[in-house]
């Protein structure tokens, strides 16, 4: 059986809540940009998670970033019933196991076709997930081939870089190795 371990739905000063400080996420501009965009453009669509501590605040599981984005809005808190041992383990898995769905090209490339923005934030976002979606599309098969026969083998290697710049650098080294490559932002 699933435990429901939500007690409450509270609506608390951003600025009230205190943040977690184990939380392990970072958020670099682009990702500030796309959430301030998205907020401004629809509002509030879900709730924060936290835990009340002995001192009866709130510490933050997930929300972050909402928090600080708008620390003067009375923002929806689910307040859970967990343990800190709990706590510390939806901190730790609730934006990996989001992270794990994967994207239907076709489904994403219609939905998306209907989305109008005047963030660019938000557009930036869309553009990166649309070219992330079409680039993980595998050809279809024909002639009645499995799709895995008519796919050849690709040997990769992925490198995290220090930015942009870093990025370029090893393209360009790599390029002039011989190598094909090509530059993805994740």
């Amino acid at each position: 059986m699933v435990r429901d371990r939500v007690i409450e739905l509270r609506r608390v000063p951003a600025s009230e809540l205190r943040a977690n400080p184990k939380n392990w996420r970072v958020h670099p501009a682009k990702q500030r940009d796309a959430l301030a965009g998205l907020l401004a453009e629809v509002g509030y669509a879900g709730a924060l998670l936290a835990r009340e501590l002995a001192d009866g605040t709130l510490e933050l599981i997930d929300g972050h970033l909402r928090a600080e984005t708008t620390p003067d809005t009375a923002v929806p808190v689910l307040v859970l019933d967990v343990t800190a041992e709990e706590a510390d383990k939806l901190l730790a898995l609730v934006d990996p196991v989001a992270a794990l769905a994967e994207t239907d090209p076709e489904r994403w490339t219609s939905l998306v076709a209907q989305i109008e923005t005047e963030s660019q934030g938000v557009r930036a976002l869309l553009d990166q997930v649309t070219r992330s979606a079409e680039s993980s599309v595998l050809p279809t098969a024909t002639d009645g081939d499995s799709a895995a026969e008519s796919v050849e083998e690709l040997y990769q290697v992925i490198v995290e870089c220090d930015g942009e710049s870093a990025q370029q650098t090893l393209y360009e080294r790599l390029r002039g190795e011989g190598y094909e490559c090509r530059l993805l932002v994740l």
